[in-house]
């Protein structure tokens, strides 16, 4: 499979997830209910390294994979959790399409800290994805 079947599978299970979640956080802390999808998230991908004998090469890891693996783990679990709190105090169809503003942000810090350009193209996508997450979540 390549990147695009891997990035359509990854916002069919992003669809499903804002579902589960809005359904799973309703009457709990949305704090407890980010630790549990957690700790489901933890045991499958470790299950999954193991599977593919990936987890191998733990010992050939540098400082630097380390170090921004673990802040990309950081601003997981903080999304996670800012998500789960937006999901229980909102509705998912006017939450999820705010936390797709990410691909706005990914499009600006690839082009800071990545030196990624922004086209033309790219800059009209940055428009109408801010406008439609804008737009799908005002009433």
């Amino acid at each position: 499979m390549n990147w695009l079947t891997w990035s359509l599978l990854s916002a069919f299970f992003a669809g499903l997830t804002a579902i589960f979640a809005k359904l799973g956080v309703a009457n709990i802390g949305s704090n407890l209910a980010t630790a549990i999808r957690t700790c489901v998230v933890l045991v499958l991908v470790w299950v999954i390294a193991f599977a593919t004998k990936e987890s191998a090469a733990l010992t050939t890891l540098s400082k630097r994979h380390w170090l921004f693996l673990i802040l990309s783990g950081l601003a997981t679990g903080l999304s996670w959790l800012c998500y789960f709190r937006a999901l229980q105090l909102g509705e998912a169809s006017r939450v999820a399409p705010i936390d797709k503003l990410s691909v706005v942000f990914v499009l600006l810090f690839a082009a800071l800290f990545l030196h990624e350009p922004i086209t033309w193209k790219s800059a009209c996508g940055i428009c109408l994805i801010a406008g439609g997450g804008i737009l799908l979540a005002v009433k």
